[in-house]
């Protein structure tokens, strides 16, 4: 795999960063994958578009065509499609036959994907820990990547290299826990499946792993091998409006905690990537914008009330993201104008960042 080597300046003089860009091999495949992966989710689409069952029941000494279906709520609903007649048992037939050629699409695309993961693995393209990117498909199966949630903290380094076409060092990427921006402006809607209808975050995390547990900090819950998933969302502004905390209505979820300088990242514009996770499946991942992402780590790294452990690697990361935008995601300018989400200071103090790789802001 070809290096890529940036110099960067830090209090401790000048250091080198390394990039492995990935070959002609590599680069092809991660093409297949997110094309077979876009096919396989339009499959999925299609699928779920037939989701519940059509079945004949009795009333009234009458048979009648039912629809079983969960609603937008997630609540199990049955309606009447009509008696029994030619057109009804019409219906019937052509719902199954829909189902049937949805389901058989949707199963070889399956198979084109497993095979095409195993060449992921070979060429050695897995990158997202397992963990991770199983809640992620679990929020993105459920409606809610994206919409209401977005994936934040070093998880999203994965979504930015993956769409340069690199590899940053792997221990800026490592990491043992998940945070999760919630979008309290809105109200989510939970997609559910035909098995059962899963109304808040903890119970989606419980399908991932049935060890998550949420602990006595309620912003977050803890599996068996000590994996965090932490909820956070912005400060309430103005501090006495109510929003909502959870991301469904049990009581039992996850509480978001409120963390400052999380409006800009929930203001900025959505950035969406497909990444390889380490059995070579194809991962979407919706972060915020790399920019305002790597100006809120620096911004982090300069906090008094920062761990020092944690300033270096935030600094560390900021130098990582922000050489990715300048150097491969080239249609990211450095711009004032598009980060006016970002309060002045943050911006000027982020500048030198996305100049170091030689490619200078336009402020």
């Amino acid at each position: 795999m070809k290096f890529q080597q940036w110099r960067r300046k830090s209090h401790l003089g000048v250091e080198t960063m390394d990039f492995q860009e990935l070959n002609n091999d590599q680069r092809r495949e991660v093409v297949n994958s997110q094309q077979r992966f876009q096919a396989l989710r339009h499959a999925k689409t299609t699928l779920d578009a037939q989701r519940g069952s059509v079945t004949w029941v009795e009333s009234k000494g009458r048979e009648y065509l039912a629809r079983s279906y969960y609603d937008k709520a997630g609540l199990r609903k049955q309606s009447s499609l009509g008696a029994r007649s030619p057109e009804t048992e019409k219906m019937k037939a052509d719902f199954e036959a829909r189902r049937a050629a949805a389901e058989n699409r949707w199963k070889n695309l399956r198979n084109t994907m497993d095979r095409q993961a195993a060449v992921n693995r070979a060429l050695g393209l897995g990158r997202v820990p397992l963990i991770g990117a199983r809640i992620m498909r679990a929020l993105d199966g459920f409606g809610m990547l994206g919409a209401g949630i977005r994936i934040l903290g070093t998880n999203a380094i994965y979504a930015y290299e993956a769409s340069s076409g690199v590899r940053i060092d792997p221990g800026l990427a490592t990491t043992e826990d998940i945070d999760l921006l919630f979008d309290a402006r809105g109200r989510l809607t939970f997609v559910a499946d035909d098995d059962v209808s899963d109304s808040s975050l903890l119970k989606i995390l419980q399908r991932v792993d049935t060890s998550f547990e949420r602990t006595k900090q309620t912003f977050r819950a803890v599996n068996r091998d000590g994996y965090l998933v932490d909820l956070i969302k912005p400060m309430q502004n103005p501090p006495w409006k109510e929003a909502r905390d959870t991301v469904g209505s049990d009581p039992e979820d996850l509480n978001a905690v409120q963390i400052e300088g999380l409006d800009w990242l929930q203001n900025s514009p959505a950035f969406e990537a497909i990444a390889i996770d380490e059995k070579g499946e194809p991962v979407r991942i919706v972060a915020p914008d790399p920019r305002v992402w790597a100006a809120h780590k620096l911004w982090l790294s300069r906090r008094a009330d920062r761990e020092p452990l944690k300033r270096k690697r935030d600094e560390a990361q900021a130098e990582a993201v922000a050489a990715l935008v300048t150097n491969y995601l080239t249609h990211l300018p450095f711009d004032a104008e598009q980060l006016r989400m970002l309060p002045k200071d943050v911006v000027d103090e982020a500048t030198p960042l996305f100049a170091k790789s030689g490619t200078a802001p336009r402020m």
